[in-house]
This record gives structure tokens, sequence and C-alpha cells, in this order.
């Protein structure tokens, strides 16, 4: 019998294998530390992933700390330390670890951190604040009432409550706290009427698009869809946006309670399929609700078709846009120049394996010069907001904040709207990020 192949790295394009999630033997905990240590071992004896986030140095300090230096010497109880500091940010999986599928060892760190928080969270161990902050659509709609918006904003601002809300609910008081529209999106735009253009199919899009608002850019940041509208429609793609949706799921993932994404899933995807059936293609302004149609719940749900044509429709705006570039369908009109841009490229940006579609697009700007940062912001959705982890939140995304003051830009964006207020917040400066959606509108001037 030929000797395994053990060596490191590939030519051949990592392989995602289905998550067996209804598999009873997935929340057995023996059989998952089983897995953590034998996982555990192969990264301490490559080390390529210290830099990225908190679960390795935090991996690596328990191992040398230890009696034998090794990760038998490690207490069982502090892999779910190493468990707590993983975001799902898939960075490990991408850019570094030379031993993802196909290699025999078969290393997927962020699937098994994801298994580890789903025990966890079918244990009942998962702390009621964390239930709560993952609620993304309980929150918006509580806040989206016009008096409980206005108290909300407030309270999010006043130096007093947020010590308070440290004290009762772990929120750290200096943590940035997202701002509440008074109108949602959907109220804003919700009777919008695609624009009456003739519809240009390309080999990859059908020419119109419909928008998915996520729960980020319909209650706290409108202006994202409003900007992405403006954007389309001037080349025009006609727009129309997604009735009656719910969270994409992303914050429960990470939460690790997988039956509430399915139930999110099962929600979206009537009006989703509805839209797709009628030649729509779907775009959404927030990397992560992307991210987790293409590649999180295809991989959840690995037999459910109508999941999978949802998939095969959507796309990220600027992936969008520049196919319809590669077409010759793409308006170079641009009545103003961006000058010198910094752009972050967020972690579920980069996990679509997609490139930067957004840079590549602005870069079509006349005298504008961009400035790539591949680097984590430290957001991470609710990682930068609880107490125990606020700190490492921002020791991640040092490196950025230094790179855009560093560079002095004109603009300084990310796709990732959190991650544009995350080196906000990290700067201190009075300076405010601009999302390349609305650069690109600036530079069209409409």
């Amino acid at each position: 019998m030929a000797e395994e192949n053990t060596r490191e790295g590939s030519l051949e394009a990592p392989t995602r294998h289905p998550i067996d999630w209804r598999n009873s033997d997935y929340y057995d905990e023996t059989s998952l530390f089983d897995e953590l240590e034998r996982i555990f071992d192969i990264c301490h004896g490559c080390r390529r992933c210290f830099s990225l986030c908190q679960s390795f140095p935090t991996l690596f300090d328990f191992i040398d700390e230890s009696e034998s230096m090794e990760v038998d010497g490690v207490d069982k109880a502090d892999y779910w330390k190493v468990v707590d500091h993983c975001y799902l940010c898939d960075m490990c999986y991408m850019t570094k670890c030379p031993y993802v599928p196909p290699h025999p060892w078969n290393v997927d760190f962020p699937h098994l951190m994801l298994r580890a928080k789903a025990v966890k969270f079918k244990q009942g161990n998962t702390l009621l604040r964390d239930k709560l902050v993952t609620s993304t659509d309980m929150i918006g709609k509580l806040a989206g009432i016009p008096v409980v918006t206005q108290t909300v904003n407030k309270v999010n601002h006043n130096p007093a409550m947020r010590r308070l809300m440290q004290k009762t609910m772990g929120i750290h008081a200096e943590a940035h706290l997202p701002n509440f529209a008074s109108r949602t999106l959907q109220q804003r735009q919700g009777k919008h009427t695609p624009a009456a253009v003739t519809v240009k199919a390309t080999a990859e899009t059908r020419g119109k698009a419909a928008l998915f608002a996520t729960c980020y850019g319909n209650n706290n940041e409108p202006y994202l869809g409003e900007d992405l509208i403006a954007v389309f429609e001037h080349n025009d793609i006609p727009v129309t946006l997604v009735q009656n949706t719910r969270c994409c799921g992303m914050p429960k993932l990470e939460l690790g309670d997988l039956e509430t994404v399915e139930q999110f899933k099962n929600a979206n995807l009537p009006a989703l399929i509805k839209l797709v059936d009628e030649g729509w293609d779907i775009v959404a302004p927030v990397p992560s609700c992307v991210f987790m149609f293409k590649s999180e719940l295809p991989l959840l749900f690995p037999e459910d078709k109508q999941l999978a044509k949802v998939r095969d429709a959507m796309f990220d705006p600027f992936e969008y846009l520049l196919l319809r570039h590669k077409a010759g369908l793409l308006r170079t009109d641009f009545k103003h120049s961006l000058g010198s841009v910094s752009h972050q490229v967020p972690c579920h940006l980069r996990s679509q394996n997609i490139g930067v579609k957004s840079r590549d697009v602005l870069a079509l700007v006349p005298d504008t010069k961009i400035k790539l940062i591949e680097r984590c912001s430290g957001h991470n959705g609710t990682y930068e907001v609880k107490t125990e982890t606020y700190e490492a939140s921002m020791k991640i995304g040092k490196p950025v904040f230094n790179q855009v003051k560093k560079a002095e830009a004109d603009h300084y964006t990310s796709d990732c709207p959190m991650a544009g207020h995350q080196i906000k917040h990290g700067l201190q400066d009075g300076s405010k990020p601009e999302h390349p959606l609305t650069l690109l509108r600036m530079a069209y001037g409409i």
C-alpha cells in the first residue's frame, strides 16, 4: 500500500466537506475533545496562524505553559477558551493552513470551532447576553420604533449607561455600538419601483438585481442599500428589494445555534427563490451575508436544492458590477476622482475567493489610487462588543488602524460597514469611514 502523503501544502484547491451537524456524534463531547486534541496537536507543530486571531496564541500559551509542553498537558477545560476566541473568519483555512483537505490530515479549524460552539450551545452553556446580541431581527424590530430608536442611540453614547451595561450585561463600556436608523431601508425604499430600462443579460448575470438588505443594512445604515440602488440603476440594472426577510443566520452560526440558522434559512428561501425564478440575481451589501449564502449554508444543508439555486444567484455587489464591466456594460462616466483610498479587505470577503472586486471597480475611477490592507479589523461580529474579548479585538485591529493612520489617505473604506466603524473607533481622530458603494456613488456624482 502506498504511504500516506503528509507533505505540507498542495497544488489542489481546498475541499470543504459538508457539516454533519444532524449526526448525534457531532454533539458528543468525548468525540469532540478527541478531534480538538488531534487538530490542536497539528497546529502546535505548525504555528503559522499565530498572528491571525487570539485563538492560536491562546492555544500555544496553554501548551507552552503546560508541564509536558505538548497538547496532552493542556487541561481540557481550557479548550473552550480557544473556542471562544474563534469568530469563524475562515482566514486560517483560506490563507495559512497547509493541511486543509484534500490533505489527509483534514484540518478545518473553523468548522471544528463551529462544532465546539454547537456542543456548547446544545449543553446550555451559552450566556444570555450572547443569545441577545445575536438576535439581530428582534433588536432591529424593537430599536426601529421611533421613540425607542432615539433612546437606544442615546444610551449607546452615554458613558454612565455604558458602564452600567458593562457591569450588568458584559457589553464593554468603550466598544463601538451601532446607531439605529429612524427609518429602515424597507420603510424608505420598500415600494421602490425598479428602473424602466431594457434589461441586458451577460454570460454570468441576468441584468436585474434583487437587494437582500441584511439586518445591518436595513436597520443601522440604510444608505448602503440606497447607494447600491443608485449605482446599479445608473448602470441600467433594475433593483428590487427582497421583502419579508430574516437575518442571514451568521450571528447565530457564530453562536453555534444551528437550529435557529435553519429556521432563518427556511424563512428566507421562499422570497429569494421566487425572485430567482422570475429572473433576478441577488446582491447584498455586507460580505458576511453573501458568504453565508454562498458557502456556510450550502455546507450545512447540502441536500437543499432550492438553497443551491439561491447560492448560484447570489453575488457580492462589486463582483456583479465587474462582471458587467467585463461584458462592456459598466458605465465609466465618472465625474469625480477619489484621490487616495485606504481599503481594508474584510475576512468574509477574502473567504469568498473572488478577489477584491471593490478595489478593481474603484480603480476604474481616474486619478484614484487604492492601497489594500489585508488584515482583520478586529470587529468580528459580536467579538468586539463583549467585555472579555474587547481588548483582544482592538489588539487584532491595531495594525489596520496604524496603516490607515500612516497612509493619511483622502478616504478609508471597508466592504464590511462594521469593520469601517471599528477602524474609526481605533483611530479616535474624528474621521469617518465611507463604504465602497458610497465612494463609487460619489465618483459617479449621482
